[in-house]
């Protein structure tokens, strides 16, 4: 089959590119592009190596709900795979017959010689898929074209592990998470490590949203025996469920004097077929007793810019509430001044750093520095709902108006693009995307940071101001810290992938600044992955988290948006019947909410967050109806997860699938 014969679809993050040399086929897709208000380029040629005489259609679209679409307005037969979705039609008949079984289906492959993902035609059968195609999770979807023979938890996979005597593997992850994309790209979609796990293991992956009961349960032992912690979680199990081996994110080969994946998967398999009973000593798991002689916030404080840690350095808003707290028992006092300074400090701090969003808005979930300069990039949802709570809180103890502003950005941000327009709230935006809609690899932070020349080519112009004339763009340099070579440390970024490039800090006037040119510019740039999965726990904490700024600011809008959010939960979270909340809901086709089909049931964390978000609104609010039915969930809470015998709130209710019940401290 001749490559001219050919029309390519492939979906890139919010962009379809179009490739074809069929010039009825180029007319029918700029009709199409007319009516989906996209982007349409005049016929190129030579921009994808191998298909050089291809013309290439473009068409920009908002989501890639728009890109389904369009794809379906016109095309007979596509294949969704993954993240893409792709289509190959020999014939130009094919393109106008909806039923239409001949089409050419898409292999992928990367050419190595243009650095650019090229795609190659070949006839066979669709590119397989595994298990997880049928889940609803993003996380879980991210995985559903890996090589890798995966299972979802479940009494499937744990069934397969005993029949054949193999040791299983458990990944857990969450679809946000830089490292477990990592560990993705470089393990679980290499043909070589991918059947070496499919021949000596029964492959799990979890979403550690979705289930977070198993995460803990195996994070406790990953951290009991490795003493650290982290995403991707990676851990080795008996066809009982028992932990034997585990860690975080592996490399696929040796390097640095660390095992690499393929190394420690060889070497787990020999040892479960020959030195079993050796193995097995392991087996066991000890309770694990924390120990409670953490030092004393103060005496952890760093005074220049603020924090309880040394880099990395998380937000830990749990701090603020604990010195809030504290202030507001003896304001006057000692511990009270020392609490509110300790407390006003860091977040002023936070607010100036990298880890804001100085142009979209948001926190990031972390700084890998003491400056609170250089963020991982990704922005959780439960980030930003503790952290309102804790900008709020400082409003008030304060009245300063830096802190006022800082809630209305959070607010922001959450409404504009963490919002479904039912009123829940998804869960986190990746750190990783494309730098530009052409590129064949993301970048972590490519859809924040910015170069000396883009930033003077938005905001070259020339003002007056106070009869001194100056560039916006002078300002912004000044402003952001903006540097010729970018202002990143080398040691803050081991991979040169912030290399040249700005992550923007407050760092200097505070007069007018050019946020709204640069957060338009921001638009044309791919977007990060969307985790559009609804979590009830957080949008628990953003109930809280809105109703404590209602409270702050007095902004009936942010009430309104926090009543919209509890009416979500009770209308799409909860089962009426059974007066139980679910764990999880998810956007589906056309932004419609959807359901799996054995929906997750709550665990303890979501009602202890969603009852504390009632309780928030009801004092906002002062409706009754709000305490109610925190009241009915507390009764259901103590039902499911109260431990009669030794006291306390186990995390998960009975589930036989489940190795231990678990209580968190």
């Amino acid at each position: 089959m001749s490559q001219t014969q050919l029309v390519n679809y492939t979906l890139h993050s919010t962009l379809l590119i179009v490739e074809t040399t069929n010039e009825h086929v180029w007319c029918q897709l700029k009709k199409v592009n007319r009516r989906c208000h996209g982007e349409c380029s005049s016929p190129t040629h030579g921009m994808y190596g191998a298909l050089r005489a291809a013309n290439t259609f473009r068409v920009a679209a908002k989501s890639v709900l728009q890109c389904e679409d369009l794809i379906r307005a016109k095309v007979p037969a596509v294949s969704f795979v993954g993240k893409g979705c792709y289509l190959q039609t020999p014939h130009r008949a094919d393109f106008h017959q909806s039923t239409s079984k001949n089409y050419i289906n898409c292999l992928c492959k990367e050419d190595k010689k243009t650095n650019f993902g090229v795609r190659e035609m070949a006839t066979g059968p669709t590119k397989k898929m595994n298990r997880l195609a049928k889940e609803k999770s993003p996380y879980l979807l991210q995985h559903a074209t890996n090589p890798v023979d995966w299972y979802p938890w479940g009494e499937e996979a744990f069934e397969e592990a005993r029949k054949q005597d193999k040791l299983i593997f458990l990944s857990v992850g969450y679809s946000t998470c830089h490292w477990c994309h990592v560990m993705e790209h470089e393990s679980f979609e290499n043909e070589e490590i991918a059947h070496i796990m499919n021949d000596n293991f029964i492959n799990i992956k979890v979403d550690r949203e979705e289930r977070p009961d198993v995460d803990r349960v195996y994070m406790t032992f990953v951290q009991a025996s490795s003493g650290r912690g982290g995403w991707p979680m990676s851990v080795f199990l008996t066809p009982d469920l028992v932990p034997v081996a585990g860690g975080t994110y592996f490399p696929p080969n040796d390097t640095f004097g660390r095992p690499g994946f393929k190394t420690v998967l060889t070497s787990l398999s020999n040892q479960w077929r020959e030195k079993r009973e050796s193995f097995l000593e392991s087996e066991e798991i000890s309770s694990v007793s924390w120990k409670t002689c953490l030092k004393q916030l103060s005496s952890g404080f760093e005074d220049q810019y603020g924090g309880f840690s040394q880099a990395p350095k998380f937000p830990q808003p749990s701090n603020f509430n604990f010195l809030f707290h504290v202030f507001s028992r003896g304001p006057s006092s000692p511990e009270g001044t020392s609490a509110l300074s300790m407390s006003l400090h860091t977040l002023r701090m936070m607010a100036k750093g990298g880890i804001h969003d100085h142009i979209s808005q948001g926190f990031a979930r972390y700084s890998t520095d003491e400056r609170w300069h250089v963020p991982h990039f990704e922005k959780m949802l439960y980030d930003q709902a503790q952290l309102l709570v804790s900008y709020s809180q400082a409003y008030v103890a304060s009245k300063d108006e830096f802190f006022r502003d800082i809630i209305y950005d959070i607010f922001t941000y959450v409404c504009r693009d963490l919002s479904h327009s039912s009123g829940g709230f998804f869960s986190a935006e990746d750190a990783d995307s494309l730098p530009g809609f052409d590129s064949p690899k993301k970048r972590e932070g490519a859809f924040c940071v910015w170069t000396h020349e883009e930033v003077e080519s938005l905001l070259g112009s020339r003002f007056v101001k106070d009869g001194s004339a100056v560039t916006l763009f002078e300002l912004a340099c000044h402003h952001y810290d903006i540097r010729m070579n970018g202002n990143v440390n080398p040691n803050q970024d081991p991979h040169d992938e912030l290399k040249n490039q700005n992550v923007l800090i407050v760092n200097g006037s505070e007069e007018e600044t050019a946020e709204n040119v640069l957060h338009e510019s921001r638009q044309n740039r791919p977007r990060p992955h969307l985790d559009d999965k609804m979590v009830a726990a957080w949008n628990g904490l953003m109930l809280s988290g809105l109703s404590k700024a209602f409270e702050a600011t007095g902004d009936a809008s942010i009430l309104d948006r926090a009543i919209r959010a509890a009416d979500f939960l009770e209308d799409h979270m909860y089962n009426k019947e059974t007066g139980s909340l679910l764990r999880c809901c998810y956007q589906g086709e056309k932004g419609a909410l959807s359901q799996t089909e054995d929906p997750i049931s709550g665990f303890a964390d979501d009602y202890s967050f969603v009852i504390r978000g009632l309780l928030d609104l009801y004092e906002a609010s002062g409706n009754s109806k709000w305490l109610a039915w925190a009241n009915e969930l507390q009764d259901k809470q103590d039902e499911r997860f109260w431990d009669d015998e030794d006291a306390g709130y186990f995390s998960t209710a009975q589930d036989p699938s489940i190795l231990l019940r678990l209580k968190e401290g």
